[in-house]
């Protein structure tokens, strides 16, 4: 039987201070998650504030904002933010010039219920499937899934609650109330609009229509108009023209009541020409100035530490907030310049001149680890002449040339986009097409690859742009 004993020995191992995790986690945060974190913070400590001092009272810091802004050499006609090609965003937003709605599509279906002489049991089932609509008008579960809700005292069947259905499917928008893309359709060319839809006045086209739609959405879909002529028995007029009769009707019922989501980003640093070239600097508008409250530092200072061992170490994580949140922002700004100087071609001719770059390339550059580069460089923001774009998004492997150099993913797909909208509609190019005209300009790449980027770039294959193209 061994006997229980003490022993000490000697080992060492790492150990991250307090300190030391807080700056590892706001480095890590969003300019808005940052704020909220800084609010909090000011909430729960009384030892630090806000300096509420004018910016224009505030001396500059020479590293961050002299190089550019005090730059005697840069030129007079510099160019504003807001002229600048580019500067609303990358992508637009589809939705942008759609009509706000006051009221919600709950309202707007409600209105209409009440204007019906449905009896107050009828009213309150189709209540219920007004309740189940998802954002797009379509009914979210299963009228059997439906049924199964409700409690068995009501005596409610499915003949009742289809019943119900028909009535919010005679609601406006056309389409309300489908329980899938090929209902929704058929609910539009049920009684459709002659002026809205003037295909539709043509019975023959109209019935063609109702077909495809009913049967035939998948075969569509796949853009081979010659099959679809032969499964339908329709010459190619009438299929034409009902083509462009399913174009025009709206797969999403719900649209214009559905508020999109602010899609925008408030930019980390900013990117300015100058005549020494292309530089970054921090943007004053997300960076937070705090200080010590004066007075109690001072209370502080004149007092015994044991008597307020609180105060103190309220004191102490003030500060330590303070040079954490300086260390953030400077190690994002030297991660951005040196962004900015390996890309330097990118902000002059736009993403077919981005370079591959990766993190382990800047990471050896600062003398920091990758994994810093990662959190520097992760929901922070860049205002480019080109947009607003992640930090991330610098950063791509490379592809091969016959040069021997390399060209990032994102320069292939620049080429791959600006073929596809240069093309011929009635002609498009097939992903082969592609990669020969690619090989042609020293990038070369297989023809799986160039798939793979026109997906990333949600560009449709050939022979389904040439069906879009030949139905408009």
């Amino acid at each position: 039987m061994t006997r229980p004993a003490l022993e000490l020995r000697p080992g060492q191992h790492l150990t991250l201070t307090p300190q030391l995790q807080q700056s590892i986690r706001l480095l890590q945060l969003s300019s808005l998650e940052l704020e909220a974190e800084i609010s909090q913070a000011l909430a729960e400590n009384p030892l630090l504030e806000r300096d509420e001092t004018p910016a224009d009272q505030v001396e500059s810091d020479p590293q961050r904002e002299a190089s550019v802004e005090h730059d005697d050499s840069a030129p007079d006609t510099e160019l504003r933010f807001d002229e600048m090609p580019g500067s609303g965003g990358v992508y637009p937003d589809d939705d942008s010039d759609a009509p706000a709605r006051d009221d919600t599509l709950r309202e707007h279906l409600m209105q209409q219920l009440n204007l019906t002489r449905a009896a107050p049991r009828d009213a309150a089932l189709v209540t219920l499937l007004i309740d189940e609509l998802d954002d797009n008008g379509y009914l979210g579960s299963p009228l059997s899934e439906i049924l199964q809700w409700l409690p068995p005292e009501l005596e409610v069947d499915e003949d009742e609650l289809r019943a119900a259905l028909n009535l919010l499917q005679s609601f406006d928008p056309p389409g309300i109330g489908a329980r899938d893309m090929a209902e929704c359709l058929l609910l539009q060319l049920r009684q459709p609009d002659i002026q809205r839809l003037p295909e539709a006045a043509q019975a023959g086209v109209l019935a063609c229509a109702r077909e495809i739609c009913a049967q035939h959405l998948a075969l569509l879909a796949t853009g081979n108009p010659a099959r679809l002529r032969e499964v339908l028995r329709v010459d190619e007029a009438t299929l034409r023209a009902a083509r462009a009769l399913i174009v025009r009707l709206e797969p999403r019922p719900g649209r214009a009541w559905t508020a999109p989501a602010a899609d925008y980003a408030v930019p980390d640093v900013l990117v300015r020409k100058t005549r020494q070239g292309w530089q970054a600097v921090l943007n004053s508008a997300v960076m937070p100035r705090l200080q010590i409250n004066g007075l109690y530092a001072q209370m502080l200072s004149n007092q015994r530490e044991a008597a307020y061992a609180g105060l103190n170490a309220q004191l102490q994580q003030a500060r330590w907030m303070i040079r954490n949140v300086e260390q953030r922002f400077d190690t994002i700004l030297r991660v951005a310049q040196a962004i900015v100087a390996h890309q330097a071609e990118f902000f002059s001719r736009g993403p077919a001149a981005m370079r591959p770059l990766i993190l382990k390339d800047i990471a050896g550059e600062l003398g920091l680890h990758e994994s810093t580069i990662s959190r520097a460089t992760t929901q922070k923001y860049m205002l480019t002449p080109f947009g607003t774009l992640e930090l991330k998004r610098f950063f791509g492997t490379g592809v091969a040339t016959d040069s021997g150099d390399s060209a990032s993913a994102t320069a292939v797909q620049a080429h791959i986009r600006q073929m596809v909208a240069e093309e011929n509609r009635a002609r498009p190019l097939s992903d082969s097409q592609i990669m020969e005209r690619l090989a042609s300009q020293g990038i070369v790449i297989a023809r799986r690859t160039v798939a793979k980027y026109r997906e990333a770039l949600r560009i449709a294959p050939a022979a389904v742009r040439k069906a879009q193209a030949a139905a408009r």
